[in-house]
C-alpha cells in the first residue's frame, strides 16, 4: 500500500497459449468479452487487444461489434423453428396415417383396391375398344 492509501497492483503476465484460449472462447461464441472480462479479471480492453492480435477473423482496425444475447436469441429461434417443424411433420404423419387408414377401410368395405398396383395396365378411359 501507498502512503496516498492506493494499492499496488501486480502486473500480471499471460502466456500466448492462454491468451489464443481466450481468444477462441470469444469467438467460438461460448463467451462474450464482458463475460470473458469477469471471468477471467481481465479488462476487456487487453482481451480486445488479444482479439486483434490472435484473432483468424478479426484484426486491427475493424470494430468488433458485439450485440447483447446475440447467440442466445440465435439459438432459441433455431430451437423454435425446430420445435414448429417437428410440430409440422408430427401433424403430416397423423394425416398419413389417416389416410392410410381410410384406404385399408375401402378395401375391407367395398373391396376396393385403391392402392396403384404398378403391373396392372391403365384403363383407356372414354376410348371405344374395338371387337375382334
Amino acid at each position: 500500500m501507498l502512503k496516498t492509501g492506493k494499492h499496488l497492483q501486480k502486473k500480471r503476465k499471460f502466456s500466448d497459449d492462454f491468451k489464443m484460449k481466450v481468444v477462441q472462447e470469444y469467438e467460438y461464441g461460448q463467451l462474450s468479452v464482458r463475460d470473458l472480462s469477469k471471468f477471467y479479471s481481465i479488462s476487456t480492453k487487453v482481451i480486445y487487444s488479444w482479439i486483434y492480435k490472435f484473432s483468424k477473423y478479426n484484426k486491427s482496425g475493424i470494430q468488433v461489434v458485439e450485440m447483447k444475447n446475440s447467440q442466445e436469441n440465435k439459438l432459441k429461434s433455431q430451437q423454435k423453428k425446430i420445435e414448429e417443424l417437428e410440430r409440422a411433420l408430427g401433424q403430416k404423419q397423423l394425416y398419413l396415417d389417416f389416410l392410410e387408414k381410410v384406404i385399408d377401410l375401402a378395401n375391407e368395405e367395398y373391396e376396393i383396391d385403391i392402392k396403384k398396383n404398378f403391373e396392372t395396365l391403365q384403363s383407356g378411359g372414354s376410348k371405344t375398344t374395338k371387337k375382334k
